[in-house]
């Protein structure tokens, strides 16, 4: 006999299924419900891609390297510049080590994103990351080395040069750093409906 309004489920041992509402109280909690949205994470990835491919093929078509051009004055600079390290210039000349590292760390995110549930902030979160993983991989395994391009700063005080790819990751760092401090965040976003 079940209460009125109640429903019966068969029992595995294995504790509440947690794709059921009712298992948490009615709420649906980010990463844990229904499968990881993959048009989102392959789009947004492929999106990403075709950017940073796109803007550094556009670059290199009338900079050479070394060359650079003013946008903004001396603000904001397009500069051919030719990484052979990591993400901000890092351990030049590592080019086909961290091209193998690349590989492991796409293989990481396609695979957390497999397991991380019904979370749109983390398809968009992991997408950005998986797209600026594949932009720079691109350019190791064809150039040996990252097409960086975008030159920020005031006077001698200038940031790191980047490309798409690098601020894609940068911004998917920043949101999950931010769903680290505000988990609510990530919460929140997963609530917002099934299909």
């Amino acid at each position: 006999m079940t209460e009125a309004g109640a429903t019966s489920t068969p029992t595995t041992g294995a504790g509440p299924d947690p794709s059921d509402g009712a298992a948490t109280g009615g709420r649906v909690t980010a990463g844990t419900s229904g499968r990881p949205i993959w048009s989102t994470f392959v789009g947004l990835a492929a999106l990403i891609v075709a950017a940073d491919q796109l803007t550094k093929a556009w670059l290199t078509s009338f900079l050479a390297p070394g060359q650079s051009v003013d946008v903004a004055g001396d603000l904001v600079r397009l500069v051919h510049g030719q990484n052979a390290g990591g993400l901000f210039g890092v351990f030049q000349g590592q080019a086909l080590p961290f091209a193998l590292v690349s590989l492991v760390v796409v293989g990481l995110i396609v695979g957390y994103h497999a397991r991380s549930g019904r979370d749109p902030y983390l398809s968009i979160t992991l997408g950005l990351l998986l797209g600026g993983a594949l932009g720079n991989l691109l350019d190791r395994v064809r150039l040996g080395y990252v097409v960086d391009f975008v030159d920020a700063g005031i006077g001698s005080l200038r940031w790191y040069t980047f490309n798409v790819a690098d601020a894609a990751i940068s911004f998917a760092i920043l949101l999950l750093l931010a769903a680290s401090i505000w988990p609510s965040l990530a919460r929140r976003a997963g609530t917002g409906g099934r299909g």
